[in-house]
This record gives structure tokens, C-alpha cells and sequence, in this order.
């Protein structure tokens, strides 16, 4: 029998000690990071009360997301029937992507019912920047089940805030919306709009081709000089898309669906469209037409093509809408909020369910240790939110739109911005607030769809609300 020297055992020793050292650590954190085959997304992370009051939240403390539904004795003013199903490589509603563009007025009760053909993985349809009772949201394994193969659901909401909006899958939403389970809703002002005319530009982008409504063609809209053209832009891609109009000044009328207060003419300037964000431009068509581009092959030619058909050089410069327009009363006051958080956007290395990688974290967590930002209905919230994870993000909060009070400690000074998408940049730092009047369990994350399916995802939850869903169960619940 060889004996192993004493100095070569203590060698041995030591180096199964370093690797113990180095290894168990790293066997925490990947069993730290493993997410259930199915939980409740109400007992997940942390609880932030953001310096309020502790209430109860999640099993047993009072009504179910399941029941915050609108009144079920209205009757339906607009019946729509959409069908998603897998055609190909893509995904289509009614046969179609971008599937029908579906209208209302302002107090209209809203019935879809969502058919899924052959969908394998199920869906859903969120109403994106349309604040609906939480279990009209669409948010599988939140406020409800995914839509299963030859199942269908009905969605109910009364459509009170005029605007634009648009309509997409949250389950397995990096994958559907990607390849096209989406579609336009336009909800319209009672009395209507002083506007003759109205142009619709929804930008999505499929794999390699950029698209307007569908097309990669240039589109032209009858108009004749003088005639007053609203140019409702969805930008339904990961990405920020530029916007500009040649030929013609034009007026920035709202984001997000919220009209802007005394907007003025904008000439030779780019406005920029948060990923998941809208437009409305206000053109009035001169003599020679005018031209909007949104950065690739396919524009909208109002009237004549002033360029005559090339495309013209993107503006330079950018409309800051941090300054844009008239100041105006918000409706609630921001100064002295029952309730402040951070949301500190990084990225570091670890794991996130069980896979090493370098993942985006928010307040330094990775996902499921995320916080669980708690409210109650009637809180003025202001949330700081940072970005300092070496990339942009589009984020997205459900059931509410937020003020935007500053851009890297700058003061907003123009007309009320009310987002329900915003970009922050990197280093860029926002303050925003929203009044809690819409209680449920709201999802609030990136909307470049990858980077929320990589833990770029948080939520909103009100005091007194119980779950009814759990993500992935018998229904395999996977919203991002």
C-alpha cells in the first residue's frame, strides 16, 4: 500500500476545501433560483410597502382578481368574435396579422369573446394601456388561464378613456406577439373627433421585415390639401421606432391614449415611440402631400408623395415631450404621495431557474426575488425608476397610466405626459406617479418581450385582493 505524504494530504485537503468553498455557494444560489412548476404570483419576492401601511395581500384577505370583472347586467354595445390561430411561422387573429382592428366609443361595454383554433400553447389577449376591471387583463396565470386549443374566453369592459390602444397575447407573449397574435383598438370620444380624416399605423416587425398595417409597402391615404389627418402610430415591436413627417409641420396629440394639452407645431424633428407606446399626430395636408416615416421601408403618404417615393433623411434633432405643450391641472397631487418606491433596473451573473447567464435584476434581485410593490386603493404612488443595466427598456405598467414628474432630476414642464409605456435609457433615471384606482394584481415589466421572459418583471398588488390563478399548473400558465 503507498502511503500519500503528509504535505501532499494537506494539499488534497486543501484543494477539496477550495472547491467545496467555490461550489457550494454556487449549488445555493442555482437551488435558490429554481422557480415551481406552479405558484402564486401574490406569495413571490418581497413585499416593498413603499413607507406606507402593511395590509394583508394574497390567500384569504378579501376579493378575488376573479371577480373584479365590469357590471355583469350591461348589456354589450360591441360584439367581436377573434380567433387566434398558428398559420405557418406566424400567428394570425380572424386570418389576419395584424388581426381587425376593433372600435368602440367612449362608454361603449366592449364583449370579445377569444377563440382559440390551434394555438398549442394556449393565449390569451391583453388590452394594453386600456385600464380594464384586473380580470379582463389578460395575463395568464395572473388574471386568468391560458385559452387552451378548441377553448374560448370572453373578455367584458367598458371602454371609458378615449384613445388608442392595441390588443396582443400575454402567454408565451416573447413568441405570439413576436410573430403577429396582435391587433388595433381604437376607442373614440363621445360626440367624435373634429377631424375629416384618420390613418392608422401599426408597426410590427416580423423577423427581418418592418411592416406598416401588415405591409411592407408604402401606404397612401387620401387626403386633400388643407384636410386634417390624425395618424394614430402602435408601435408593437421590442424596440423604440422614430417617427417623423415630411412635407408638412404637425402636432403631437396624444401618447398612450391621453390627449396632450396645447400642443404646438413640430417641424424637422423626430418623435420616439416607446416600445408597446402610441401616437396620435395631428397633419394638416398641404399642397404637395406629406410623408410619415417610421424608420424603415414602409411609410404612410398622405395626399401626394412629397419625396417622390424616395425616403427622406431622418430629422436630427428630437421632440422632447418632458417640455412639449401647455401645463395643466393632473387631477391629483404628486408632491406628498402616501407611498415611494424604486425600481432599479441591473444585471448581473447568476442563475434564474436553474440556468447560469447574466440576468436583469430589479432593486439588485433576480427573479423570483423580486419585489411585490403594495398598495392601497386611493394611495398617491410615485415610483423612481433607474436603469443602470447597460441597455434600454420599455416599461409597462397594466391597469394605470403614470404622470411623469422628472427625467434625471429635470422637472416636467410641458403639458401632463401620461405613459403606460416608457423608455428609459441607459443611465437614465425617471420619477412618475399614478393615482391607485383600479385594484387588482397588475403586472409591471419591460416590454421588450425577451427581456421580461429573462426576469425583467414585477407587479403592482393591491391591499385586499386574493389570487384566483397560479403560473404553470394543469393550464401551464406561462405569461411572459
Amino acid at each position: 500500500m503507498r502511503l500519500v505524504p503528509r504535505s501532499d494530504r494537506g494539499r488534497l485537503l486543501l484543494a477539496i476545501g477550495a472547491t467545496a468553498a467555490i461550489l457550494l455557494p454556487i449549488g445555493w444560489f442555482w437551488q435558490a433560483s429554481l422557480v415551481p412548476d406552479t405558484y402564486d404570483i401574490a406569495e413571490m419576492g418581497y413585499a416593498d410597502y413603499g413607507g406606507g401601511p402593511r395590509s394583508g395581500h394574497g390567500h384569504g384577505h378579501g376579493q378575488a382578481v376573479a371577480d373584479l370583472v365590469a357590471d355583469p347586467d350591461l348589456t354589450a354595445d360591441v360584439r367581436v368574435t377573434l380567433t387566434a390561430r398558428r398559420d405557418g411561422d406566424r400567428y394570425t387573429v380572424n386570418g389576419t396579422t395584424p388581426g381587425p382592428t376593433i372600435r368602440a366609443v367612449q362608454g361603449d361595454l366592449v364583449e370579445v369573446t377569444l377563440e382559440n383554433d390551434n394555438v398549442k400553447d394556449g393565449t390569451t389577449l391583453h388590452w394594453h394601456g386600456v385600464e380594464v376591471p384586473n380580470a379582463m387583463d389578460g395575463v395568464a396565470g395572473v388574471t386568468q388561464d391560458a385559452v387552451g386549443p378548441g377553448e374560448s374566453y370572453v373578455y367584458r369592459f367598458v371602454a371609458e378613456q378615449p384613445g388608442t390602444y392595441w390588443y396582443h397575447s400575454h402567454q408565451v407573449s416573447h413568441e405570439q406577439v413576436r410573430e403577429g397574435l396582435l391587433g388595433a383598438l381604437v376607442i373614440e370620444p363621445r360626440g367624435g373627433l373634429p377631424e375629416e380624416k384618420e390613418a392608422l399605423a401599426v408597426l410590427h416587425r416580423y423577423r427581418s421585415d418592418s411592416t406598416v398595417n401588415g405591409e411592407r409597402e408604402t401606404q397612401t391615404v387620401a387626403a386633400s390639401p388643407g384636410e386634417l389627418v390624425r395618424v394614430r402610430v402602435i408601435n408593437t415591436d421590442n424596440a423604440l421606432v422614430p417617427v417623423w413627417v415630411t412635407g408638412a409641420g404637425f402636432r403631437v396629440l396624444a401618447v398612450d391614449g391621453r390627449d396632450l394639452n396645447g400642443p404646438g407645431e413640430v417641424r424637422d424633428k423626430t418623435v420616439v415611440v416607446t416600445a408597446g407606446g402610441r401616437v396620435d399626430l395631428g397633419v394638416v395636408v398641404p399642397e404637395g402631400g406629406a410623408r410619415v416615416d417610421f424608420g424603415g421601408d414602409a411609410a404612410l403618404v398622405l395626399g401626394e408623395d412629397p419625396g417622390g417615393g424616395e425616403t427622406p433623411d431622418q430629422p436630427e434633432s428630437f421632440l422632447d415631450l418632458l417640455s412639449y405643450g401647455e401645463p395643466a391641472d393632473p387631477g391629483f397631487d404628486p408632491s406628498a404621495p402616501d407611498r415611494r418606491f424604486d425600481y432599479s433596473i441591473g444585471r448581473r451573473i447568476g442563475f434564474l431557474d436553474g440556468k447560469p447567464g447574466r440576468w436583469w435584476t430589479v432593486n439588485g434581485h433576480l427573479f423570483p426575488d423580486v419585489p411585490m410593490f403594495m398598495v392601497e386603493e386611493g394611495d398617491v404612488v410615485v415610483f423612481r425608476i433607474e436603469n443602470h443595466s447597460g441597455e434600454t427598456h420599455p416599461m409597462h405598467l397594466h391597469g394605470h397610466h403614470a404622470l411623469v414628474l422628472s427625467r434625471d432630476g429635470q422637472k416636467a414642464s410641458g403639458s401632463p405626459w401620461w405613459v403606460d409605456s416608457l423608455e428609459v435609457g441607459t443611465n437614465q433615471e425617471f420619477e412618475i406617479a399614478f393615482l391607485a384606482d383600479n385594484p387588482g394584481i397588475w403586472m409591471d415589466h419591460c416590454h421588450n418581450l425577451p427581456h421580461a421572459s429573462e426576469g425583467l418583471t414585477a407587479h403592482v398588488m393591491y391591499a385586499g385582493i386574493e389570487s384566483s390563478f397560479e403560473i404553470g399548473g394543469d393550464d401551464d400558465n406561462h405569461p411572459e
